[in-house]
């Protein structure tokens, strides 16, 4: 056997409630990312997002909001487990 190899320390798994702390930091930082994201989309877009959605019923605007966020949502998911 090669002494280089015994020599190697096994990787001990991370308790339980360091994988909570970590999830819950990234979700909640998901969450927050998110909200910015659909703010700073409000105030980029000509027209009044909320207004549209309730006051006018607009169902195109409601496809395009869901759309939007679906897509920051798998943006934001995809960019926080690459940095573990």
């Amino acid at each position: 056997m090669d002494p280089a190899t015994l020599a190697t320390p096994i990787a001990q798994p991370m308790p339980l409630w360091r994988l909570l702390i970590d999830a819950s930091i990234f979700g909640i930082v998901g969450v927050v990312l998110l909200i910015i994201g659909y703010y700073v989309w409000e105030i980029i877009t000509p027209y009044n997002v909320r207004k549209e959605l309730q006051e006018n019923k607009n169902v195109a605007v409601a496809i395009v909001v869901a759309a939007f966020i679906l897509g920051m949502a798998i943006v934001i998911a995809a960019s926080l487990i690459l940095i573990r």
